[in-house]
């Protein structure tokens, strides 16, 4: 169903995300710009009004509660906020570009079984969609393969994490149908550890720690050890490539502007919030990526072509 018609509001005991989830303050994100907060089910959208998209979400994850419900795809406008501050149905029509969920509808789905499919529901707002190029690559393939382990990690050790997604609002974005286009989309991890963990510097799903007290803490049966704050952030780059020309061509004759090859990159969490103009609290100290001197971004900047070459530092998750 995709005809704007919005289901009922969000119940006002819905809370939204929880900055003491983690058992350590991570306070939502706090843009610049004037925002709407729209708490929901396990996340809160914080919705910029005059670009019509997300500033920033952030998502509470309960691997050790996740459950499993139809997708449905019952896209909706929210209702407590104007259409008109919302890119809704209109935007995405007769052409290719997706609706990206911010949060991922699989993120919030954990509880009983209807505050999970409350929270599917709630997933299929605009405020929690923008646009994003339909064709898929391995740029693409990647950063859906991270959210995958990102999930099924927290599911794996019974873990809590906050994830915080959201597009990079330029101000140069081109405009199509009245909404500017994102170039640019970023995600946040964050998790405690345990004060001695000593995990691998890359990603591998199928390794475990061999004791309980290498493992994240917030898993069941982990022993009271120092825990430490952990965060690391991705970029997504779909930056066209064609240059201005074609993307004003494009505009001129109606059509979305062309987006380049998607190529994902694991980034310094405070890359993230000089980016977004986002203050991202005690998440950019928290970085397990080593301190870099660098003289340009591209040194601070890891191109990644697969989970393998996730830097996780010897605290990761």
């Amino acid at each position: 169903m995709d005809d704007g018609t919005p289901p009922p509001a969000a119940p006002a005991d819905a809370g939204g995300y929880d900055p003491a989830f983690l058992g350590v303050a991570v306070p939502l994100p706090v843009p610049a710009q004037p925002v709407r907060e729209l708490p929901s089910t396990h996340f809160t959208v914080l919705l910029d009004p005059a670009r019509r998209l997300a500033a920033a979400t952030a998502v509470n994850v309960d691997g050790s509660a996740l459950v499993d419900v139809p997708r449905g795809d019952d896209w909706h406008l929210d209702p407590r906020v104007p259409p008109h501050e919302q890119a809704g149905p209109e935007l995405y029509a007769r052409n290719d570009l997706d609706r990206g969920h911010l949060v991922r509808r699989r993120d919030p789905v954990w509880g009983d079984a209807a505050t999970a499919a409350r929270a599917n529901r709630e997933t299929f707002a605009y405020p929690n969609a923008a646009p994003q190029a339909s064709a898929f690559n391995q740029g693409e393939q990647l950063w859906v393969g991270l959210e995958d382990h990102v999930l099924g990690y927290a599911r794996a050790w019974r873990l809590r994490l906050t994830v915080l997604t959201g597009p990079v609002l330029a101000a140069d974005d081109p405009v199509y149908r009245g909404v500017g286009i994102p170039r640019r989309f970023w995600k946040v991890a964050a998790w405690v550890a345990a004060g001695n963990a000593d995990a691998a510097d890359t990603v591998d799903d199928t390794d475990e720690a061999d004791e309980a007290d290498e493992a994240p803490v917030g898993g069941a049966g982990v022993g009271p050890l120092a825990a430490r704050l952990r965060s690391t952030a991705f970029v997504l780059d779909q930056s066209s490539l064609l240059g201005p020309v074609a993307t004003a061509r494009a505009l001129e004759a109606g059509d979305p502007p062309p987006l380049g090859p998607f190529r994902t990159y694991q980034v310094p969490v405070e890359d993230v919030a000089t980016l977004t103009g986002l203050d991202l609290g005690p998440l950019p100290a928290a970085d397990v990526l080593e301190p870099v001197v660098p003289t340009t971004t591209d040194h601070r900047w890891h191109l990644l072509t697969a989970l393998a070459d996730v830097h996780l530092g010897r605290t990761g998750m």
